[in-house]
């Protein structure tokens, strides 16, 4: 007797059908008869990821992901990283494999092997992995019981996969094959190899195995691979130009910032120019600040150990807290701002008429980094944040809220950074009840909604106190940086009774929104740095022009016009040098002054000058006070002006 077979429905867009079930996603897409896209890689099916050769065993409606997508780019890089290690395990006998996801910006595996590998294999890798791609081999998935696949991989002499296998739970897992390479791999990957046609290695780096500095070391290999060849040599080409515009590089050059052994990692010394960038960013922080009715505060860098417990800072963000010990009273040193804000707050009796108070402070804080995660200016041990705490009463919420996200818009628009929005929610290890974390996410959402702005929800990435919408900006060569957050917090106010007395003469607890628009000012310096390349606009570059002597007989004039400008409020500098025009020009322009204001015979009878911009256009020659004006307006960087009390 012939055994019946299941039909199922499967659906795309418009499209509808049925087929055998256990038929794959391929097979079962092109039944459809035009409901799939040209370009399809995978598809998704109740939330889950599936590649095309996948068995499909239930009724489903399918979600096209194509090559065009952020997960279809991800899943060809995945597949990669397979082929880059099959070609690894072909060229280099007796090496283990570990783990090789897809990352932002391409892929990576990392290697057990005898020795470590240098820049010099890389071609031979990637000569075989062509080869590997040219033979257009299929990914083949299949399930096995745990015991079956730890048998498998201790058989191939993987103790890495043997002991990731060993702490799963799951009875059932996963492999992908690919010509003679095996992986345990939840996937989805691309049909075949072939699909990998536009691939690059990018470099070698050390690692340890599971990130643990006791483990096994081991060696990394990156890459990145596109669709296409076009998009391959525009990351290729914007690679290169990050090196270009590294800021440790520029800091140095530039003579903005340094680091020393002997004063500790991660602790930067701000040299003239660089402190003085610091302090127009900090000055423009604050203009700003006070335009949208911020008060300043200042709290201090060691309170109690006692107040980080009741806070929860203590069991929660201790290990990357240091502390210190005063006359056998414990200290820490604060990590965070909001805790003396909340002192501040609770030093008198507050009324619903005070709110919402908006308390703003440059706060130095230190956090402890493991040495191998500092990073010239955007991973540092000591930085400064632009950190404010807003109270409020829950009728104020919502246009508080707002206010910031306006806020971070001007700011980001005035240093021409795109932003993407991310919604935060609560963490597995986090402080305070169900329903504060409810709120304080629904107040976020509403906020976000309200004015019409897109985000993703980045479930369980809050901090431990609150959820926080996070903005990712995007710099001149299309990477992405977190830097502004706004978290809304019921919990802290709780923890510290904060109160105030409503229209009906009764106690009530404010809401807390903490809130940074730069974040970091050492990580924000050093992404404005990369972002323009060292050449600061005009109201934020430490030198804003140089002159330039022709002639000797031309230096009073130059050091009496440096003079005027100066006491005008412009940063300017003089070089009356005894070399050549062309060579103090170029020096200049390595320095990346906007101006150059060349003084020569003509200039210093006329009492004129004849201004030259780094980009090599030469203006007119103008009078001095002609120039004096010109550069103080373009000095004054602008943003609209919204008045913070109409909400």
């Amino acid at each position: 007797m012939t055994q019946e077979v299941k039909m199922i429905s499967i659906a795309m867009g418009d499209s509808t059908g049925r087929v055998p079930a256990g038929t794959s996603v391929g097979e079962a897409v092109s039944r459809l008869g035009g409901g799939a896209p040209d370009d399809l890689v995978a598809v998704r099916d109740n939330g889950r990821l599936l590649d095309l050769s996948q068995a499909i065993t239930a009724d489903a409606r399918l979600t096209p992901v194509t090559a065009r997508s952020k997960e279809g780019l991800e899943i060809l890089r995945h597949s990669a990283a397979h082929v880059m290690a099959e070609a690894v395990r072909e060229l280099f006998p007796g090496v283990k494999v570990t783990i090789g996801p897809a990352i932002e910006n391409g892929f990576y595996y990392d290697f057990d092997y005898e020795r470590p590998f240098v820049p010099d294999d890389l071609p031979a890798i990637e000569a075989r992995m062509k080869d590997i791609v040219a033979r257009a081999l299929p990914f083949r998935r299949s399930e096995l019981s745990r015991k079956e696949a730890i048998d498998l991989f201790r058989n191939l002499g993987e103790p890495y996969k043997v002991e990731l296998l060993e702490e799963m739970e799951a009875e059932t897992v996963s492999i992908y094959e690919q010509g003679s390479f095996v992986d345990l791999c939840r996937g989805p990957h691309v049909p075949d190899t072939g699909a990998i046609r536009a691939f690059k290695l990018t470099g070698v780096a050390g690692s340890y195995w599971r990130g643990d500095e006791k483990r096994q070391q081991l060696q990394r290999i990156y890459g990145t691979a596109f669709f296409d060849a076009e998009s391959l040599e525009l990351y290729l080409y914007r690679l290169e130009e990050a090196q270009r515009r590294d800021h440790r590089k520029l800091g140095k050059e530039l003579d903005l910032f340094s680091f020393h052994e002997e004063a500790g990692a991660g602790l930067v010394v701000f040299h003239p120019k660089g402190a003085l960038l610091r302090t127009l960013l900090m000055d423009f922080e604050r203009k700003e600040h006070f335009r949208r009715g911020y008060q300043e505060v200042v709290g201090p860098q060691l309170l109690k150990l006692d107040l980080w417990k009741q806070s929860g800072h203590y069991e929660n963000y201790r290990e990357n807290m240091y502390f210190t010990e005063i006359e056998n009273v414990a200290y820490g040193i604060k990590p965070m701002n909001c805790l003396a804000h909340m002192l501040i707050y609770q030093s008198r009796v507050r009324s619903f008429r005070d709110l919402p108070i908006r308390y703003f402070e440059l706060g130095t804080v230190h956090r402890h980094e493991r040495s191998g995660v500092l990073h010239g200016l955007t991973r540092v041990r000591q930085f400064t944040q632009d950190d404010a705490h807003i109270l409020c009463t829950p009728e104020q919420l919502n246009g508080e809220i707002k206010g910031v996200l306006e806020f971070v818009a001007d700011v980001m628009k005035l240093f021409d950074f795109p932003f993407e929005l991310e919604l935060s929610t609560r963490p597995e290890k986090s402080i305070g009840s169900d329903e504060s974390w409810e709120r304080a996410t629904a107040a976020l959402s509403q906020a976000l909604d309200d004015l019409g702005l897109p985000y993703e929800v980045n479930e369980g990435d809050g901090a431990f106190y609150g959820p926080k919408i996070d903005v990712k900006i995007r710099d001149a060569l299309d990477r992405s940086w977190q830097c502004a957050t706004i978290q809304g917090d019921f919990t802290l106010p709780e923890r510290f009774d904060l109160t105030y007395v409503g229209s009906d003469n009764e106690r009530h607890r404010p809401i807390m929104i903490h809130r940074v628009i730069l974040g970091s000012l050492e990580r924000f310096m050093g992404v404005l740095i990369e972002h323009y390349g060292g050449a600061f606009p005009v109201w934020l570059s430490p030198v804003q022009a140089v002159l330039l002597s022709v002639t000797d007989r031309n230096i009073p004039f130059a050091e009496e016009t440096c003079r005027r400008m100066i006491r005008a409020g412009l940063r300017v500098e003089k070089d009356v040098r005894n070399e050549k025009l062309g060579f103090k020009i170029r020096e200049a322009q390595l320095q990346k002054i906007p101006y150059m204001l060349v003084v020569g015979d003509r200039e210093s009878e006329s009492g004129t000058l004849a201004p030259r911009m780094r980009d090599g256009k030469n203006l007119k020659n103008m009078p001095v006070d002609d120039f004096i004006a010109m550069l103080l307006k373009e000095s004054e960087p602008l943003l609209p002006h919204r008045d913070a009390e109409a909400r």
